[in-house]
């Protein structure tokens, strides 16, 4: 690789305007990071919140920002304090908040980086490290057993497209509240499809008349508000998407593992053949501007990954 790498970025808090395909120099990794030749990036509601300046607070940049938060590719430069990772590994993982996924070059944190198995493809890997991990996370605090109901508010996203399948594989029975037009898929994942929307409650009592035992919510807001009174004990309502809503509501805002091992988790389902995220678009990194658009209008059906070299 050359001593400059092509970089999707945004060159201000706002629209997407503000965003572009650039050259910068390629990255040298900290202490605690790896650097990869980026051979997919996933595409997610977060890139275009975090340009739209609603993490800035939380997550200060300077710009211009890299885009992209999670991205599979081959090491080619290891930090110093790092251990177990080597250069020529093929990997997977969370993007330093540094750094941006959509590009040629870009760092991972070491501590939230995996390896990737020769036989899962890279656009597969790319996909993991939020919203696969989200969802281990999310099912994890809710820890439901066996036979048990959980109901995922917005389970026609990445998050869900997920959380779902490692519900069905704990024979947990799950409800997932999404849009009509994603009947299909939601049952294609082992999941009972409730419309979204006016009277969606219920719509949940026509089926579960006794409620359910837990929400996996994606989506916040009045959506949240009008599922919480299903759940008998508020505190198994777990948000992704809207921690001040469920709180408000009784229930809490998704506790992050962020390691390896989490990711580790997930491959490992994967590599089984147990759990397919669901990628259904991809893109080259020239048309980074529609991958993030395909998310931020909220048309795309599970993942969204941009490819980049061959």
């Amino acid at each position: 690789m050359s001593d400059v790498a092509q970089t999707y970025v945004f060159t201000e808090y706002g629209g997407a305007e503000n965003q572009e395909l650039v050259e910068r120099a390629v990255p040298a990794p900290g202490p605690t990071e790896v650097r990869i030749q980026v051979r997919a990036a996933g595409v997610n509601p977060v890139d275009w919140k975090i340009r739209q300046g609603f993490l800035r607070e939380v997550m200060p940049l300077d710009m211009p920002a890299g885009v992209g938060r999670e991205a599979a590719g081959i090491v080619q430069a290891v930090g110093q304090d790092v251990e177990g990772l080597s250069v020529g590994d093929e990997v997977f993982g969370n993007v330093s908040p540094t750094s941006g996924g959509i590009a040629e070059a870009a760092l991972l944190a070491a501590g939230s980086t995996a390896r990737k198995p020769p036989g899962v493809a890279w656009e597969t890997a790319a996909v993991l490290p939020v919203s696969a991990a989200t969802a281990y996370d999310g099912l994890a605090q809710l820890a439901c057993t066996p036979g048990e109901v959980l109901l995922i508010n917005g389970v026609g996203g990445g998050v869900g497209v997920v959380a779902a399948q490692l519900a069905r594989d704990a024979d947990v029975t799950v409800v997932g509240v999404a849009g009509a037009d994603k009947r299909e898929l939601v049952e294609s994942l082992g999941a009972v499809h409730i419309a979204s929307g006016q009277n969606v409650a219920e719509r949940v009592h026509q089926v579960l008349p006794d409620g359910v035992h837990a929400v996996l919510d994606l989506v916040g807001g009045d959506a949240l508000r009008a599922v919480a009174g299903l759940v008998t004990d508020p505190a198994r309502i777990v948000s992704a998407a809207d921690p001040d809503t469920a709180t408000e509501v009784g229930g809490a805002p998704i506790e992050r593992d962020g390691t390896s091992r989490v990711l580790d988790a997930v491959m490992h389902e994967v590599a089984l053949g147990k759990l397919d995220p669901h990628v259904n678009e991809t893109f080259p990194l020239a048309e980074a501007a529609e991958a993030i658009q395909a998310v931020e209008e909220g048309h795309a059906r599970g993942k969204v990954v941009v490819t980049v070299g061959g």
